[in-house]
C-alpha cells in the first residue's frame, strides 16, 4: 500500500506527539486510514534541538512555506499557531496548490476561516480542523458531522482548560486568582504570558469555529469576551451557597431573523447542570437541538495525546477520501456580526464590596430599583475592616440595565470597587 505522505511543519508538543502516534500506533491507524499514514517532510525553528523522537528519516525545510510546497507530500499540517506569519503563509499556500491542509491553529480558523474556505473551494481540496476545538473531544465531528441534520439553537461549553483549572482551585481551595495563576503556570497549565487564555481569547476563537458550523461564520471583533481575573475566592463561596458553579464559558445562540448571539464570560451555572461538574483542565462542549435534544460531551482539551489524537483522526478521514466543507456547506457566506446583548434578558449575579453599616441595604436597593432591577435573594458575608461582602440574585433583566445599575453602584461612597456582575446560564 502506498504510504500517505505528509508534510509538518511545527515540532513543539503536539507536533512530536502527532510523529510518537502515528509511530507507535502505526498498525491500527494503517488499518483505519486504509493506508500507512508517514511525516515525510517536517520544519521548525531550531533544527538542533533534541526532541526525544528521530527524525532523520525526514527531509528538513528551512520554513513552512517550503514544506507546503514540497512536491512529494499529499497532505500539510500546521502546528505552529498563530492566526499570521508563516502559519497562515503555509495554509495558503498548501491550499492554493490544491494539497489538503490539517491544522490545530483555533486563532487561524476563527479569523481567517472565510477566506481559507474559498481558496480551499477554488482549488478543490479542503482544511481540516478537528485539533483546533477542545483538544480530543470530537467538537468538531460533532457539531459538523454529528448534528448536521439538526438545527441547532445552541452551542459552546467550557473551552479552556486553564480557566477551568483555576476556577476550579480557587473553589477548592479559597486561594485568589493570582494565586493560584501562579501555580497553574508552574504546573505547565497556564502559559508565562497568560493573557490569551484567562481573557477568553482562546475560547473566544474556539466559540467563533463552533459557531460558525452552527450557524453561520461571526466577524470576530464584534463578539463580547470577558475573562475571568475579577472572579474572586468569595464569588465562588457565594456560588456554593447558592447551589451554582462559576464557569468560563463561551455560548453562541440562534437569534431571530437569522441573527447570532455569541460571548465569552464568566457564568453562574446550576450545581445539576452536566457542565457544572466538568473540572481541572477539562473542556465540554454542549449543544442543543430541535431533534437532538440538550448534548454534552468533555474531556482533556490540551496537550500532547489529546490533541495529537484529532490531529491524526483528520488525517485518517483525509485518507478515506473525506471532503467536508470548512463550514460544512459548499458556499463561502459572509461573516454575520454578533448581536448587541443590550436587550438580552437573564438572572444576574451581583457581588458588591461594601461598608458594613445601617441604610447601606437601602441605598443599594434605591439605585436597583432606578434601574429596573428587581433583587430575588441576598446573602452576606463579612470582610475585613467593617466591610462586608454582599451577594444579590436578580430576577430577569436586561444586560443593559443591570450594566447601567452596576456603574451606578460604584459611585456610592459605600460600595468599595466596581461590583462583579455573572450572568446566570441555566441553558434553558
Amino acid at each position: 500500500m502506498k504510504p500517505l505522505k505528509i508534510g509538518l511543519a511545527g515540532l513543539g508538543t503536539v507536533g512530536v506527539g502527532v510523529i510518537r502516534l502515528l509511530r507507535e500506533n502505526a498498525d491500527a491507524i494503517t488499518a483505519r486510514a486504509g493506508r500507512p499514514i508517514e511525516v515525510v517532510a517536517i520544519t521548525a525553528r531550531d533544527r538542533n534541538r533534541d526532541r526525544g523522537v528521530d527524525l532523520s528519516a525526514m527531509r528538513w525545510h528551512d520554513n513552512a512555506v517550503s514544506v507546503a510546497n514540497d512536491p512529494d507530500i499529499d497532505i500539510a499540517v500546521e502546528l505552529i499557531g498563530g492566526s499570521e506569519g508563516s502559519a497562515r503563509d503555509m495554509v495558503e499556500a498548501a491550499l492554493s496548490r490544491g494539497t489538503p491542509v490539517v491544522t490545530a491553529n483555533k486563532a487561524l480558523v476563527a479569523i481567517h476561516g472565510n477566506a481559507l474556505n474559498s481558496i480551499a473551494i477554488e482549488n478543490n481540496t479542503v482544511l481540516m480542523f478537528e485539533a483546533a476545538v477542545a483538544g480530543g473531544v470530537p467538537a468538531i465531528k460533532l457539531v459538523r458531522e454529528g448534528l448536521a441534520a439538526d438545527h441547532l439553537q445552541s452551542v459552546g461549553g467550557i473551552l479552556n482548560g486553564t480557566c477551568n483549572y483555576i476556577l476550579t482551585e480557587m473553589r477548592a481551595t479559597g486561594r485568589d486568582f493570582s494565586d493560584v495563576l501562579s501555580e497553574a503556570q508552574q504546573k505547565g497549565y497556564a502559559e508565562a504570558e497568560p493573557s490569551t487564555d484567562v481573557d477568553g481569547w482562546d475560547t473566544a476563537h474556539k466559540l467563533a469555529i463552533l459557531a460558525g458550523l452552527a450557524f453561520s461564520p461571526l466577524s470576530f471583533d464584534t463578539m463580547p469576551v470577558h475573562g475571568i481575573r475579577d472572579v474572586t475566592a468569595i464569588d465562588l463561596k457565594f456560588a456554593d451557597e447558592l447551589r451554582y458553579r462559576i464557569k468560563l464559558l463561551g455560548l453562541a445562540r440562534r437569534g431571530k431573523n437569522g441573527e447570532v448571539e455569541a460571548w465569552v464570560r464568566p457564568c453562574m451555572v446550576p450545581a445539576s447542570a452536566p457542565i457544572a461538574v466538568v473540572n481541572g483542565v477539562f473542556n465540554a462542549v454542549t449543544t442543543q437541538g430541535d431533534f437532538s435534544g440538550p448534548m454534552t460531551i468533555s474531556g482533556r482539551g490540551a496537550g500532547e495525546g489529546p490533541t495529537a489524537s484529532a490531529v491524526v483522526a483528520d488525517l485518517i478521514d483525509l485518507a478515506r477520501g473525506a471532503s467536508l466543507p470548512l463550514w460544512g456547506t459548499d458556499t463561502s457566506p459572509a461573516p454575520k456580526s454578533c448581536v448587541s446583548l443590550d436587550t438580552i434578558e437573564s438572572a444576574f449575579y451581583l457581588r458588591v464590596n461594601v461598608d458594613d453599616r445601617s441604610g447601606v441595604m437601602a441605598e443599594l436597593t434605591s439605585v436597583l430599583r432606578d434601574h429596573d432591577v428587581s433583587v430575588h435573594f441576598v446573602s452576606q458575608h463579612d470582610a475585613p475592616e467593617n466591610k462586608a461582602y454582599l451577594a444579590l440574585v436578580t430576577h430577569r433583566v436586561s444586560e443593559k440595565s443591570i450594566r447601567a445599575a452596576s456603574a451606578a453602584l460604584s459611585e456610592l461612597t459605600s460600595v468599595r470597587g466596581a461590583p462583579l456582575v455573572l450572568k446566570i446560564e441555566d441553558f434553558q
